[in-house]
C-alpha cells in the first residue's frame, strides 16, 4: 500500500497536523514537533500529546505513515565541539518528542563539514552523533535525508549515506529518506523510467532498500546535477511525471510515508490524487 501526503502545518499545536493532513486527503504526513528555526522549544504538554494521538486515531494515521522532521539548525557533523554538543542535545530532544507522541521515526539532514573537516571525518562524526542520540532514547529510528549537496552539506551521494549507516551501531534504528529533487540535482538522473531504474538500482547496491523509511516527492526547479535545492510542483520542473509514475508503481516504495514538499500547497490535494491515479493506471 502507498502512503502519500504532505508536510503539513502544526501551527497552534502538534495536534493540528493530523487534521491538516486529513483536510487535503493525505494518507501520510510530515510535521515539525517544534519551531524548526529555533533551538529552544517549550515541552509538549500532556494535553497536546493526548490530542495528537486522538486525532491520529480518528483519521487512521499509524506511526509508519508519519515522518516528523527535525530542526534545520541541527548539524550532527559540526566541526566545533560546542556547536556539535548543542546539535546533539537538540537532536536527542527531537527524538524524545517523537517518543512522547508515539512516533517511530525522525527525519534529519546529516550535517555539514563547513570546510573545516574532511568529508569522511564529518560523516564519521554524524554516525557518532547518531549513536549517542540512539543510546539516550528508545523506539525511534533516525532517518537520514539525502541532500542536494549545496555548500558543504553532506549526504548528497549514496556513498555518504552508506558510510553513516556503517558507523551506526544499532542498524535496526537507522534508515534513509530519499528526496527526489535532492537526488536529481545531486547528479542521479530521474528523467524517464529507464533513468529511474538505473538510479534506484544504484541505491539498492550502495545503500539498500531495506533501509528506506520515507520519501519526499518533489520536482526540481533547477536542472540535473546543479546541486541547488529548489523544489517545484510535480510535473512542472526538470524531473517530470515519469519519475513519480515509477515510484507509485514500484512495490519497493510501499508502506512508507511519501511526503510532498512542493512549493504550492494549494495544489497538494490535486497532487495527491494525481499520484494515486498513476498507481491505479499501472495496467495500461
Amino acid at each position: 500500500m502507498k502512503f502519500v501526503g504532505a508536510h503539513v502545518s502544526a501551527s497552534g499545536g502538534v495536534e493540528n497536523a493530523p487534521l491538516n493532513a486529513h483536510a487535503i486527503g493525505a494518507r501520510a504526513f510530515a510535521l515539525f514537533t517544534k519551531n524548526q528555526r529555533r533551538w529552544d522549544a517549550k515541552p509538549l504538554t500532556a494535553k497536546s500529546i493526548e490530542a495528537f494521538k486522538g486525532n491520529c486515531e480518528k483519521y487512521d494515521y499509524q506511526p509508519e505513515q508519519i515522518l516528523p522532521h527535525d530542526s534545520y539548525l541541527i548539524n550532527l557533523g559540526h566541526p566545533e565541539a560546542e556547536a556539535l554538543q548543542r546539535s546533539r542535545s537538540a537532536f536527542i530532544d527531537e527524538l524524545q518528542r517523537c517518543q512522547q507522541l508515539g512516533l517511530t521515526r525522525l527525519n534529519f539532514h546529516p550535517g555539514s563539514h563547513l570546510k573545516l573537516l574532511s568529508e569522511s571525518d564529518c560523516l564519521d562524526r554524524v554516525a557518532e552523533s547518531i549513536n549517542i542520540a540512539l543510546d539516550a532514547t528508545d523506539g525511534v529510528t533516525a532517518v537520514i535525508e539525502n541532500t542536494a549537496g549545496q555548500g558543504s552539506n553532506l549526504g548528497y551521494r549514496f556513498e555518504h549515506l552508506a558510510q553513516i549507516i556503517d558507523g551506526v551501531e544499532d542498524k535496526a534504528r537507522i534508515g534513509v529518506c530519499l528526496d527526489t529533487c535532492h537526488t536529481f540535482v545531486a547528479g542521479y538522473d530521474l528523467r524517464g523510467l529507464a533513468a529511474c531504474e538505473q538510479t534506484f538500482a544504484e541505491f539498492e547496491q550502495v545503500v539498500g532498500f531495506s533501509y528506506l523509511r520515507g520519501m519526499h516527492l518533489n520536482d526540481a526547479k533547477v536542472d540535473f546535477a546543479t546541486r541547488v535545492d529548489r523544489h517545484h510542483s510535480l510535473g512542472q520542473g526538470f524531473i517530470g511525471w515519469d519519475c513519480f509514475k515509477f515510484i507509485m508503481r514500484d512495490p519497493r516504495f510501499n508502506s512508507i510515508p511519501m511526503v510532498l514538499e512542493t512549493i504550492d500547497d494549494t495544489l497538494w490535494p490535486d497532487e495527491i490524487k494525481a499520484l494515486y491515479l498513476l498507481q491505479q493506471a499501472k495496467s495500461e
